[in-house]
């Protein structure tokens, strides 16, 4: 991760992934539809997502966050 790639924040929720992923795609200039259509998901898929439901596929979460132009990065926390 270099400098420029930044944490955007500690992931504690699926609200937390849902926040991120709808101010990507709001940066993007996409409707939900525009992202459902690039990710071959439904719009209620996006919906669900970005109002963070914690049962929506994990698979599809990450393919969604890939066309996004996001990593999903794991390190241990400091104890």
């Amino acid at each position: 991760m270099s400098k420029e790639n930044l944490p955007l924040g500690n992931i504690v929720s699926a609200k937390d992934v849902g926040h991120i992923a709808a101010r990507y795609r709001k940066m993007q200039a996409l409707t939900q539809a525009d992202l459902a259509g690039l990710g071959q998901v439904g719009a209620r898929f996006i919906s669900d997502l970005e109002n963070g439901k914690g049962t929506v596929q994990f698979d599809k979460v990450m393919h969604i966050l890939d066309l996004l132009g996001l990593d999903v990065v794991i390190v241990e926390r400091d104890r």
